[in-house]
């Protein structure tokens, strides 16, 4: 390379899934030209099904008119945030202004490195969860801000423990990254928690960050921490069409906010694109206008999942949660799973069935040191799939 990369990039590595992706496709290469069928991936959680009909006649639509190819405004257009914000007035109770306190973005992910850019200094904190999104950290890492990490643990329902957290030195604290119902774990939200986030926040002066992609999947009572009394005061939610409305390719997503904190958040965000394709935002608004039958029939698809996916854990001695939220099925591996030098319990077993069955399922230590006795499958796969794969490992296990 003619230049040394910058500084910032040595504190953190190409996304695992990015890595193990190459890997599985070298794997298929050679399970080809042996005769065998490709690696089941039960890793990512990338919807498989369809969006609504109505977002794709409206792409379709829109598409092929000559005006709708243009650079867009950068704060998106106006239908899509009033769409917004009638969706979160309607799932949620909250009212927002769709003028000043909601910004379109291009997928949830890109507001998690906005959010960073917008708030962060070099050595100011974070408090990241663990286990967690890995890109919380690896945001934080890019805009040199410091890593606070903060337990999630199976006895405390996988929620902040708040009488730790009021022990930890806070100073220097801006942000504290929140995910619910929680991704890797499938733990829900409460009101209760969310309360206590929003007294933390203002407590200590943190901006709390809640990522809430997952409001609508295998979850009876969706929540969004701005319904809080004073929430706007410290907190901001990112939400997606990815997870609930099948269009994680799409990449739509939103951040709702205090209009000062939304208003930051632009100064960066219009200095990194030129805003998002018309048709896009066209179909996103009808994507959201989808009512409880929609959302009824893409659960009860997600619930006979859940059970094969916690029948294949069966099979290999896995304890998990047969109620958890979300697209993923979280389970703790067996005690007579030994780990290997350096090598988690989770990574062990995972490894195993990916070299040995042809399955990937997603070792829990990507997540943080609290994941690494555990695995993870995603939901994101037909039932056929999950068959098979189950198949695969039963026969790897008699063996």
């Amino acid at each position: 390379m003619i230049i040394k990369p910058a500084k910032r990039t040595e504190g953190v590595q190409e996304y695992y899934f990015s890595r193990k992706l190459k890997e599985i496709a070298q794997m298929n290469v050679a399970r080809k030209a042996s005769g065998e069928a490709p690696v089941i991936n039960l890793g990512i959680g990338s919807p498989d099904g369809m969006p609504p009909m109505a977002a794709v006649e409206a792409l379709c639509e829109s598409a092929v008119m000559s005006g709708n190819h243009a650079y867009q405004s950068y704060v998106g257009l106006p239908e899509l945030r009033e769409a917004f914000a009638g969706w979160y007035a309607r799932w949620f109770g909250v009212d927002l202004d769709p003028s000043s306190e909601i910004q379109p973005l291009v997928g949830s992910k890109e507001g998690i490195l906005l959010i960073s850019l917008a708030f962060l200094d070099k050595g100011d904190k974070v408090l990241v969860p663990d286990p967690g999104y890995p890109t919380y950290s690896s945001a934080s890492k890019l805009v040199e801000a410091e890593i606070l990490t903060y337990d999630l643990r199976a006895d405390n329902g996988w929620r902040p423990d708040f009488e730790a957290l009021e022990k930890m030195d806070l100073s220097g604290v801006k942000i504290m990254w929140t995910n619910y119902p929680n991704m890797p774990t499938g733990a829900s939200a409460t009101d209760e928690l969310y309360a206590d986030l929003v007294a933390f926040g203002k407590r200590h002066g943190i901006l709390i960050c809640n990522d809430n992609p997952y409001s609508f999947i295998l979850n009876e009572n969706p929540l969004s921490i701005l319904s809080q009394p004073g929430a706007k005061e410290c907190c901001l939610e990112l939400n997606s069409l990815s997870k609930a409305h099948n269009m994680a390719g799409w990449r739509i997503g939103m951040v709702a906010a205090d209009e000062q904190v939304i208003s930051q958040i632009l100064k960066v965000k219009s200095q990194m694109d030129s805003g998002m394709f018309k048709p896009l935002q066209l179909a996103a608004v009808k994507a959201l206008e989808q009512g409880k039958e929609w959302f009824s029939e893409l659960n009860e698809e997600y619930r006979r999942r859940r059970v094969l996916a916690g029948e294949i854990f069966d099979m290999l001695g896995v304890e998990y949660d047969h109620e958890s939220a979300g697209m993923f099925l979280w389970g703790k591996v067996p005690q007579n799973i030994i780990a290997g030098d350096g090598v988690s319990v989770g990574q062990v077993l995972s490894d195993k069935i990916l070299y040995e069955a042809g399955v990937f399922i997603t070792p829990g230590f990507i997540f943080g040191r609290n994941g690494e006795n555990y695995i993870r499958i995603s939901l994101c796969a037909r039932q056929e799939i999950l068959r098979e794969a189950a198949d695969r490992i039963r026969r790897y296990i008699i063996c």
